[in-house]
């Protein structure tokens, strides 16, 4: 009996050892042309958590874009962050970024994204080094598009108020977007992200459901009167 058993269970422990969190992730953003290869975006996140008991997180932002003529886009940007846990407020965060994003041809392309945290809850700044490789490809000819993505979060220092160094998270996405109007596109997908436990946590899975909505506006001139 013991044999059967035995394999069973050790097919049960690597999902005994991560905790499970379902979410739903919603986003809108709205950029505006500044030039032909600048542009300026504006973006609202939150975020539902089982197991934070309802509203867990909340992001707003800014980000500027300069994209070259071979498609390298260049970003610099700031996010102010808020969480909450049971419905009691956490420590918020400030946060500085710079990305660069390579197009590879095909759909392809990486991004590279540098943040710089700061928290309420102490006075050290947090770096973070975010890679990412996409596919961003049409499906058909009015508009419907496959994005799916990889990245991976490595923490390059270590603080007192919260991050430790070294290989964080991974988060795997896949996403449909289809146009709702010539200056409007929704995004509906699947998030999947494992966090790796340290000091003796356990490791997290979260399985979250994505709703994005994008307004793009050609440029100022075209905003409306």
């Amino acid at each position: 009996m013991l044999r059967f058993a035995l394999p069973l269970l050790l097919l049960a422990a690597p999902v005994a050892a991560q905790q499970v969190d379902e979410q739903l992730w919603l986003q809108a953003n709205g950029s505006i042309a500044l030039g032909d290869r600048e542009k300026v975006t504006l973006e609202a996140i939150g975020r539902f958590s089982d197991r934070a008991a309802g509203f867990a997180h909340a992001e707003t932002g800014m980000l500027f874009t300069k994209t070259s003529s071979g498609g390298v886009e260049l970003s610099i940007g700031y996010r102010h962050v808020e969480d909450w846990n049971q419905g009691a407020r956490l420590a918020n965060e400030e946060r500085l970024r710079q990305m660069v994003l390579v197009p590879f041809g095909r759909g392809f392309s990486g991004r590279l994204r540098l943040e710089q945290r700061f928290s309420s809850a102490g006075s050290e700044i947090a770096v973070r080094l975010r890679p990412r490789l996409g596919l961003d490809t049409p499906l058909n000819g009015k508009g419907l598009k496959l994005f799916v993505s990889q990245e991976h979060f490595l923490n390059l220092n270590t603080t007192r108020w919260g991050p430790r160094g070294g290989y964080e998270r991974m988060r795997n996405a896949a996403s449909l977007s289809f146009a709702l109007s010539d200056k409007l596109r929704a995004e509906l997908g699947y998030l999947n992200q494992y966090r790796f436990g340290r000091d003796g946590r356990r490791d997290q899975m979260d399985h979250a459901a994505t709703f994005t909505l994008s307004f793009n506006v050609a440029s100022l001139s075209d905003s409306g009167d």
